[in-house]
């Protein structure tokens, strides 16, 4: 094997790594998220409060398991596969998995980001 392909598998070896985090980040904390729901369930009467903290850590889980699997595909469009192509595949990705986690962050905190530390002064 040559230098070249040696480094080619080290990173896509890498990058399936990278792209195994992101998946447990949503799977594992996915499943303490929904535990931690089930568990106050049965120990009292739920209330919207229970099921809105429910829908914001699950928000928050699936937006940092989104982030690590942009950072895969950025290392392997830029480093295995530098194409015109990749590269518009990429930008595609990214603008698909950033539009989906501005949705998720405005509908987390139920404002746009830009005018959360207008309504966190006013709080103060």
């Amino acid at each position: 094997m040559t230098a070249v392909g040696n480094f080619e598998h080290v990173v896509t070896v890498t990058v399936q790594a990278i792209e195994a985090v992101g998946a447990l980040i949503m799977v594992v904390g996915g499943a303490v998220v929904m535990l931690r729901y089930v568990r106050s369930v049965l120990s009292n009467r739920p209330d919207r409060q229970d099921y809105h903290r429910l829908r914001s850590d699950l928000g928050r889980v699936i937006l940092l398991g989104l982030e690590v699997l942009i950072v895969a595909d950025i290392v392997r469009t830029i480093i295995v596969e530098p194409s015109l192509e990749s590269v518009g595949a990429l930008g595609a990705i990214v603008l698909i998995r950033t539009i989906l986690s501005f949705s998720l962050d405005i509908e987390i905190d139920g404002e746009l980001p830009w005018r959360r530390k207008q309504s966190e002064r006013a709080s103060s």
